[in-house]
């Protein structure tokens, strides 16, 4: 399968490494890393180690694939839909936090699957990501239900070794990130700490009312997401990820812009369509988007 991976940085830079090996994947990213990976190749090191050969460039046009992978920040969605839409591709798969689906739907004229993604990825240095867990990929028909094209994305990942699941619920799922991104990202960030350190005390009771806030919200718009499946959610994530740091933190850390307006200000923008109360994720996105103010990056 001829794969376009764009936004390689640290999670779509690892999925296109472990990708390559079986398939035709092409990165699309930023200098100098891109350019390093197309002259001599990747390193993905940490909880998967292998050298990997994908083909790399900073063009964002002009190419021809049957699936594009989005990896692209949240707020750089739409702007990743122009340029895709000037490509000749067969499909498209966001693997993005936040509820971008509809976002790249809207733009383009191909089939959008929902996706999650749990791998976690660091990148090093230019060509070289640390696999910092091994995690699994989630993908589906963005309103549910049954879906052939998934099902043969699907098969192209696990071809290639990739843990993945091709699910029928993807509209719970993406809440159910949601709520996960909403208590981890932004408390971690905020904080300073690894994910682990969300496992008990009040940061993990934060965490936990913002995941709570997010499920309620789900509700309000017709997807099933009981408040202990989102809880549980939580703790799963926690444990499994004890040692990562957030993307959120990363970007704190980095001075770089965050995705608060996808996770935690969407829970925001929802809930007010319901004149609903979420203090938590009001909080945390307003401290967010203070920081930023701050540091000159909003």
């Amino acid at each position: 399968m001829r794969i376009l991976v764009f936004g390689a940085g640290s999670l779509g830079t690892l999925v296109g490494g472990l990708l390559s090996p079986i398939h035709d994947v092409t990165l699309v990213g930023r200098d100098p890393h891109v350019s390093q990976v197309e002259a001599r190749g990747l390193d993905i090191v940490g909880a998967h180690s292998a050298y990997a050969t994908p083909r790399a460039t900073t063009a964002e046009t002009g190419h021809t694939a049957d699936l594009a992978v989005l990896t692209v920040k949240s707020f750089d969605t739409e702007s990743a839909a122009d340029a895709l839409a000037q490509c000749d591709i067969g499909c498209v798969l966001s693997l993005q936090n936040g509820l971008t689906e509809e976002r790249l739907a809207g733009r383009l004229d191909v089939p959008v699957l929902a996706g999650t993604a749990t791998y976690g990825a660091r990148l090093v240095e230019s060509a070289r990501v640390e696999c910092t867990g091994i995690g699994r990929v989630v993908l589906g028909a963005l309103d549910g239900g049954t879906d052939p094209l998934a099902e043969r994305v699907g098969k192209a990942f696990r071809d290639a070794n990739v843990n993945t699941l091709v699910a029928t619920d993807m509209p719970r799922r993406r809440w159910e990130k949601l709520a996960v991104n909403a208590g981890i990202n932004a408390v971690t960030a905020l904080a300073r700490v690894e994910n682990g350190a969300l496992g008990s005390g009040d940061a993990s009771t934060i965490a936990h009312r913002a995941a709570r806030e997010t499920a309620r919200v789900a509700r309000l718009e017709g997807v099933r997401l009981p408040n202990r499946v989102a809880r549980e959610a939580i703790d799963r994530v926690i444990d499994k990820t004890a040692a990562n740091r957030s993307s959120m933190l990363q970007d704190i850390e980095g001075r770089k812009r965050t995705e608060v307006d996808f996770i935690n200000g969407a829970v925001v923008e929802y809930a007010a369509n319901y004149d609903l109360a979420v203090p938590t994720n009001a909080l945390l996105a307003g401290l967010l988007r203070a920081w930023e103010r701050g540091v000159g990056l909003r």
